[in-house]
């Protein structure tokens, strides 16, 4: 079983296709777009966890639509760490689990990173290396050495795994306002 991260997909919404300026012609492309790139990576024993926006738009409102995209997800587990557009009937999916924010062990140590649909300064365990993965800003910011966008408008419409984040996040400086949060113990 691997674990799968994205966020941001916003099935269904018109105005992202612009907003975002996603490579789309319809919104029906986007839609299957992600879905088969999900297909791509995501396994039948593996965990997809989409950290917020699953849905926006009137087609987000429609329960039949949703469940339409829903049942077309890969992964045995199916996860939500809800964000600013997630509303009922979104929220009636049947997740594996839904939540605001998780602590989720993933990784060559198995250090449990926080998984949250917003960018957050600090976390647990944030100055021992855990890393804090977030969407809601999509092509916004990228994020930093330890706070990772998993979003799809930056991962080439794709979800990631704990490798790519890490591997990316290795490529990114300091968040500047880091030592203001967690300074150096003297």
């Amino acid at each position: 079983m691997k674990i799968w991260y994205t966020a941001d997909t916003h099935f269904g919404h018109e105005n992202i296709l612009s907003h975002c300026k996603r490579p789309f012609s319809s919104v029906a492309q986007m839609d299957t777009t992600l879905i088969e790139n999900m297909w791509k990576v995501v396994g039948s024993e593996d965990q997809l966890w989409i950290l917020g926006d699953f849905a926006f738009g009137a087609k987000a409102k429609d329960p039949a639509y949703l469940d339409a995209v829903f049942l077309q997800l890969p992964g045995a587990e199916k996860h939500l760490v809800v964000g600013n557009h997630d509303l009922a009937p979104t929220l009636q999916l049947p997740w594996t689990s839904v939540s605001h924010l998780v602590e989720l062990p993933d990784g060559p140590n198995g250090q449990a990173n926080t998984l949250c649909h917003y960018p957050m300064i600090t976390w647990n365990n944030a100055r021992k290396g855990a890393l804090q993965l977030f969407g809601h800003v999509h092509v916004s910011w990228k994020g930093s050495n330890n706070s990772m966008n998993v979003g799809v408008d930056v991962w080439d419409f794709m979800p990631v795994s704990f490798s790519d984040i890490a591997r990316r996040a290795k490529t990114l400086p300091k968040n500047k306002h880091w030592e203001d949060v967690e300074p150096r113990s003297k």
